[in-house]
């Protein structure tokens, strides 16, 4: 899988690359030019040194030839300085005056060639560098060619320590600066991408519960405009058909009530027997699918008040008078287990009350008969429900607060949403909801809410 990077961190790698690149492209550009120009500057003191020469070289009346040189000139010439050199040939190809005892060409003769030809050459073992010149000149009737050079690798040649050494510190300045460059550039960088930041910001509390929040469009870059307008836009056609959802699903549950109300009562009419029976518990699971249904749909738009307290004690105690009644007709028990004294939470008690519920009615549906369904209430702000069934495999525990899960699709009695519903009461209460083991047999949820911490 490739590296994912943040954008701020991919232009910090793609700037120090650059950085580099650049520095190295620059003291590439320098040392080409400073050279040049150092080259040029040999070739034309050279040149004048050539025009010296001519201008101090002439023959003889014996046939002959003279060379006067000046006496700086013959102790800079000298072989015991060492750093510049001079040959001069004749038309024959013979050396007439050299620097060198050996009195050898300095560099291959160029016939052809006119005007001043510079010269590059090594000397044997490739020890020392010498930079030098040559040129043709007519001197009477004769033709000179005038060579000259320097040892670039003298003591007394400084030109190529200077540049060394201004390269060296020219890189010492120029990364700190493109440093500063970079740092700058990531500076204005964060402020350009502040508006992406304050609409990352926004988009975190964009929830079923809050589909009004959109994106903010001031100060957004205008690469950045279209991606925010297009995700406003989709936003709206989410929240039209969440509320078209919501409004269906509402309207569906509340024109079904009639219909089962009247359908209980029809059926309460009927002569008691295994049939109205079963007629009577399908109408009863109707009935809790649409209330849950309803449930649902309200726990979308449902807020906590931050400063609502509810008394759990009593909550469950309500939940047990209620579910009692349906507990016995189905042959089983309810048993609440909790101190006198009210124990208080933060929350909403309606909504804690229907959590309670949806919880110990799954336990009922799940409970054999001749068995107990305990709820448990503690002074910490936690409420367990307990019952007999066959508990919950590890597999399935993460899985079974989903909406309309169900362990089998051909399992009767509900349509998975009461402990979808439970879950999302108790995250609206900033609470926790949990199963495992019950001590012996069963399943054992807990809800964990906020102890409020008054005294009550």
């Amino acid at each position: 899988m490739p590296l994912r990077r943040s954008i701020l961190s991919r232009i910090v790698v793609l700037h120090v690359v650059a950085i580099i690149i650049a520095a190295l492209v620059l003291r590439s550009i320098l040392h080409w030019s400073l050279a040049t120009d150092v080259a040029k500057f040999q070739l034309k003191k050279m040149t004048a040194q050539i025009e010296m020469f001519a201008r101090n070289l002439k023959p003889s009346s014996a046939g002959g030839w003279s060379l006067s040189l000046p006496g700086g000139a013959r102790d800079q010439y000298s072989e015991a300085y060492g750093r510049y050199k001079y040959a001069i040939i004749d038309d024959t190809g013979s050396v007439i005056f050299s620097s060198s005892p050996s009195k050898n060409p300095l560099f291959t003769v160029d016939l052809n060639a006119s005007g001043i030809v510079p010269h590059n050459a090594l000397t044997r073992g490739e020890a020392k560098t010498i930079a030098g010149a040559s040129a043709r000149k007519d001197i009477g009737d004769h033709q000179i060619w005038i060579q000259v050079a320097e040892e670039l690798s003298h003591s007394d040649v400084v030109v190529d320590d200077i540049l060394v050494n201004f390269l060296r510190q020219v890189v010492w300045i120029i990364v700190p600066v493109l440093l500063l460059l970079l740092a700058a550039d990531i500076i204005i960088f964060r402020l350009a991408i502040r508006p992406l930041h304050r609409a990352s910001s926004r988009a975190r509390h964009i929830s079923p519960t809050r589909l009004d929040v959109r994106l903010p469009t001031d100060d957004m870059p205008p690469e950045i405009l279209p991606l925010v307008e297009a995700v406003n836009q989709a936003l709206d056609r989410l929240e039209h058909g969440f509320l078209a959802q919501r409004e269906f699903a509402a309207n569906a549950a509340h024109e079904i009530r009639t219909p089962l109300a009247i359908l209980r009562t029809r059926i309460e009419t009927l002569p008691h027997g295994e049939a109205s029976h079963a007629l009577g518990r399908d109408v009863d699971n109707m009935s809790r699918v649409v209330g849950q249904l309803l449930d649902a749909t309200e726990l979308e738009t449902a807020v906590v008040d931050p400063d609502a307290v509810a008394d759990i004690h009593e909550v469950c105690v309500e939940v047990a008078e209620f579910i009692a009644p349906l507990a016995l007709k189905q042959g089983k028990s309810i048993e609440l287990m909790c101190a006198d004294e009210p124990v208080l939470v933060k929350g909403n008690a309606e909504m804690i009350r229907r959590a309670t519920r949806n919880l110990v009615e799954n336990a009922l549906h799940h409970t054999p008969q001749e068995t107990t369904i305990e709820i448990i209430v503690t002074a910490d702000g936690s409420i367990s429900v307990i019952d007999n069934g066959d508990g919950v495999p590890l597999a399935d525990r993460q899985s079974i607060f989903q909406r309309f899960w169900r362990r089998s699709p051909h399992t009767a009695g509900g349509a998975g949403l009461g402990l979808s519903i439970v879950e999302k009461i108790v995250e609206a209460h900033q609470g926790s909801v949990s199963v495992e083991d019950a001590p012996g047999h069963g399943a054992k949820f807990t809800m964990r809410f906020r102890p409020d911490g008054r005294t009550p």
